[in-house]
């Protein structure tokens, strides 16, 4: 770059430039998106980074994207493209007189970026670090760096997963996580274990449900970044995805009962329960 430390300010975040990568501060302001707070700060490499846009943003502002590399940052990686545009943390948003500054800073970076958009791998970026925690509806998730604990709540887990009995899962043994963002219906935190997993998210005591302010984004996802960089590290295993639904009429059965549950607490509107009910039984 033109000059080491030099440093870029937009709204939530500034961008310092350094020889060999970029580091990304996130403010900790009450209008800063939770995800920027949790993360704090990261250091992105160069190796990481495939390219660099600029683009006009909403109301009088323009957007500065570094694109990364798949398989880069464990974050992306665990996101799965889940993530709003406002909580893209490769985003720094400015204001629109000062596209011009953007533009050199983005033309000074292309000139250093030697990467192409091929997969890395290996993660480049660090993952947040642990010890992480967080409250899903059915459980409380903790994880030491090692080992992945969940400890079941009578009030909202099935019934499987009460008898199962509370879990502990080494990283040793997964394969990988599955994250479905709480902000969509059945959003959830899956720890998949080689062979593909056949149960719903409700009945598999290797997974948490989220919920109606369980499992916010911002601690569910840094949660399953600093999981999948510790599977990562302990094997070369890669990111599996969960075969398709069970259709046993028992399931479907206990699925709609947990249903029901989560529409008397409220977590379900009228018309999400009757959509959801009727999805289900479509399913017998």
């Amino acid at each position: 770059m033109s000059r080491m430390g030099d440093v870029l300010a937009g709204f939530h975040a500034a961008w310092e430039f350094e020889s060999d990568s970029v580091l990304i501060r996130y403010e900790r302001g009450i209008r800063t998106p939770k995800l920027f707070q949790a993360l704090g700060e990261r250091r992105v490499p160069l190796e990481a980074i495939s390219g660099v846009t600029l683009s006009p943003g909403k109301r009088g502002t323009v957007v500065l994207r570094a694109e990364v590399r798949p398989g880069a940052d464990p974050l992306l990686e665990a996101a799965a493209g889940q993530l709003k545009e406002g909580c893209d943390p490769y985003r720094l948003v400015l204001p629109a007189e000062r596209d011009a500054l953007a533009e050199y800073y983005a033309d000074e970076l292309r000139g250093l970026l030697t990467a192409d958009g091929e997969p890395a791998e290996r993660f480049l970026v660090a993952a947040p670090e642990a010890p992480r925690q967080f409250k899903a509806y059915d459980a409380k998730a903790s994880f030491d760096g090692k080992t992945v604990h969940f400890r079941w709540f009578w009030t909202g887990a099935s019934s499987a997963k009460w008898k199962a009995g509370d879990q502990s899962f080494p990283v040793s043994e997964l394969s990988g996580v599955e994250w479905r963002s709480p902000e969509v219906f059945e959003g959830h935190l899956r720890l998949l274990r080689g062979a593909a997993q056949a149960e719903q998210v409700d009945q598999d005591p290797a997974a948490v449900v989220f919920g109606l302010g369980y499992g916010p984004v911002h601690e569910s996802l840094p949660f399953a970044a600093a999981v999948l960089a510790a599977v990562r590290d302990a094997g070369p295993a890669a990111v599996m995805s969960a075969a398709g639904p069970r259709r046993d009429p028992a399931d479907i059965a206990e699925r709609i009962r947990h249903l029901g549950e989560l529409h008397q607490a409220g977590l379900v509107t009228d018309e999400e329960f009757s959509v959801k009910k009727a999805e289900l039984l479509a399913e017998l």
